[in-house]
């Protein structure tokens, strides 16, 4: 079977160049190499007298490798990462290591790069590249963390000063990964907590000066849970307490008689 040449081969087009005058000499270049590069590579010499080839060249393409292990961990867990290639390199190779495309900082140069107690902030995209050939980098692996709810906060809508007899709005926001399952609204009173709403969104009716604390609101996921109270700024119709107050006064035989009124907090 005759080899291919190269030249007439589609997915060879501008991935190969031939230099030289291909009558006393020749060479084959070829660019931006890929695994499917991997072959046996021969010349041919075209004559009057007929058709010679050479002796074939292997070609061996190898790319770095990651692995990570696990992909997938739990806040305060480690993971390890290793570069990898079967391209025969020296032995004091060093490696450089990315996170979401960027030089990760202070890293090792060594094989292996150990997270230790992995935070949502590990979460990312890795790579490695041997040092020199940081153009031709691993296939990024992707890092997930999962965790508990955490940062969890309330809004209340309207904000500021909430009038006796309003309605307000909380809404409960929390960051976790997996997102949170569940939110739930609790008072309490005397000591004793009471589940009033199950949802991110509670709307407190009729609300009341004793709606001013005691109210919590619960994120969970099936890692863990945080729970945090809401402050209310409730105020009073009248925030003044009315005192009505009767004189009385004895003036030529007649009783004069004032009644007055003032606000007192």
């Amino acid at each position: 079977m005759d080899p291919e040449d190269l030249s007439s081969v589609s997915r060879y087009e501008g991935h190969i160049e031939y230099l030289g005058d291909k009558k006393s000499e020749g060479s084959l270049r070829i660019t931006d190499l890929r695994l499917s590069d991997s072959a046996g590579y021969r010349f041919r010499l075209i004559t009057s007298g007929g058709k010679f080839a050479g002796s074939p060249v292997s070609l061996t393409v190898t790319d770095v490798v990651l692995e990570m292990d696990p992909t997938s961990v739990s806040e305060r867990e480690n993971v390890t990462l290793t570069c990898r290639t079967t391209c025969k390199l020296d032995p004091i190779t060093a490696y450089s290591w990315y996170k979401n495309g960027q030089p990760i900082p202070n890293s090792n140069t060594s094989p292996v790069y150990i997270l230790f107690s992995v935070s949502s902030e590990d979460t990312g995209r890795y790579s490695c590249a041997v040092e020199g050939h940081e153009d031709l980098p691993s296939a990024e692996e992707t890092l997930t963390a999962t965790y508990g709810p955490k940062n969890t906060s309330v809004s209340v809508s309207p904000s500021g000063e909430i009038v006796e007899g309003s309605s307000v709005n909380l809404t409960c926001s929390s960051d976790a990964n997996p997102p949170v399952d569940r939110y739930t609204w609790y008072k309490v009173t005397y000591k004793k907590m009471s589940m009033k709403h199950s949802g991110q969104r509670y709307t407190i009716h009729n609300i009341s000066s004793e709606d001013r604390e005691g109210y919590y609101c619960e994120a969970l996921n099936i890692i863990g849970r945080e729970t945090i109270p809401v402050h209310i700024n409730v105020i009073s119709v009248f925030p003044w307490v009315p005192v009505v107050g009767v004189g009385a006064v004895l003036t030529a035989g007649a009783l004069l008689l004032t009644i007055y009124c003032s606000l007192k907090r």
